[in-house]
């Protein structure tokens, strides 16, 4: 099943923000990493990905010179997250008007991978729900990238941390509206976002009372959509960057791999 892809790109970091020295002024999602801008990385997996038909890039223009064998259609910056998610489905109706999903990719996730997102649209689509959130369980993060220093929400079963690709049935974006502000605006703080869902929720997190599967039935039951977790066996998906110590690991990582793939094409030529 095909779908398009929006990559949200629009965040500047401001004086203050630790990445604003990274940036000189100007778009997180053009920062170098590993010799291009971590949102030619992100696009470079959606253009190798069977599943993706046509990519939308917000918050960036034709100027930047991005790269990509699929279709690419850029949107100016909307002013905030939301109001972003809802330009691009707008476009990606216009340009699939039959298409119910839509996968929502941030542009801090250099190190994802198209087979990754090939397993995410196979995975989610054996289902027929309205939203599929990637979590990745602690272990899986620490094994891979034991530096990140990520934050995790502890629940009764796991504790896991959020991805950052995700996939959407298009119709519900522009329902609960307030719901989806506020949720996204607290997105950094999953105890902000069960207080929304409502104070029981609230005080059963902090007990750690939930497990993954019941968390996800309270929020979906309450927010009035079937909702999905999906559990990710691959950390890079929900690795983005969002420090400095998180940038530098990536750069650090990614270099390395561009080193042992050349080492092993060399090797194939001899």
């Amino acid at each position: 099943m095909k779908m398009n892809a929006i990559v949200l790109a629009g965040g500047i970091p401001q004086p203050g923000d630790r990445l604003y020295l990274y940036s000189n002024g100007g778009s997180k999602a053009l920062i170098d990493v590993a010799g291009k801008p971590m949102v030619q990385c992100v696009i470079n997996a959606l253009d190798e990905s069977k599943f993706v038909d046509q990519i939308i890039v917000i918050g960036l223009s034709q100027k930047t010179g991005l790269t990509c064998s699929k279709p690419i259609h850029y949107i100016s910056n909307q002013g905030r997250m939301l109001a972003n998610i809802v330009a691009g489905s707008e476009k990606s109706l216009e340009l699939r008007p039959n298409n119910d999903y839509l996968l929502v990719c941030s542009a801090d996730i250099p190190a994802l991978r198209g087979e990754m997102v090939d397993w995410l649209v196979k995975t989610a689509m054996q289902t027929e729900d309205d939203l599929y959130y990637g979590v990745c369980p602690k272990e899986v993060m620490e094994a891979r990238y034991p530096a990140s220093k990520r934050t995790y929400t502890k629940l009764k079963d796991m504790e896991l941390c959020g991805a950052d690709i995700n996939i959407t049935r298009i119709s519900i974006i522009k329902q609960h509206m307030q719901t989806w502000e506020a949720l996204i605006g607290n997105r950094k703080s999953p105890m902000r976002q069960a207080a929304i869902i409502g104070f029981d929720t609230l005080f059963q997190l902090a007990t750690r009372q939930f497990t993954l599967e019941s968390l996800v039935k309270r929020a979906s039951q309450r927010i009035g959509i079937k909702g999905r977790a999906i559990v990710w066996e691959k950390a890079e998906a929900c690795m983005d960057v969002d420090k400095p110590h998180q940038l530098e690991l990536l750069r650090e990582d990614l270099a390395r791999q561009i080193r042992s793939e050349k080492a092993k094409a060399r090797a194939k030529k001899k």
